[in-house]
């Protein structure tokens, strides 16, 4: 059964930090490119960051420079640090996987709320 679990998210001032986690089992995580994606109520679903196998990361042009992406193999874990928090990055964030199978996995989601 695949799982990617997302954790850290939260309540942030603006200019304030935080770091998202997403754990996955159930898949050959090191074969598997993983994504951040970020939704607010009524819009679809926006890729944040993305990270192949081999660790080079591409992010979206507005969180690029605030944003970075990382994985840790042996952890079977997907990071996203997000710096310089603003109320315009309040939403919930999903940690995604795309397997060398070709099969994306999403979790289940990770509120941040920025305040201004």
């Amino acid at each position: 059964q695949v799982q990617l679990r997302e954790s850290g998210g939260g309540l942030v001032q603006a200019g304030g930090s935080l770091r998202l986690s997403c754990v996955a089992s159930g898949i050959i995580f090191s074969r598997s490119t993983m994504a951040w994606y970020s939704q607010v109520p009524g819009k679809e679903r926006e890729l944040v960051a993305t990270i192949t196998t081999s660790g080079t990361p591409t992010y979206a042009g507005s969180k690029k420079g605030r944003f970075t992406i990382s994985r840790d193999n042996a952890k079977n874990t997907v990071y996203l640090q997000m710096n310089s928090l603003n109320p315009e990055d309040t939403a919930a964030y999903y940690c995604s996987a795309r397997t060398h199978l070709l099969i994306t996995y999403w979790g289940q989601g990770t509120q941040v709320t920025v305040s201004s």
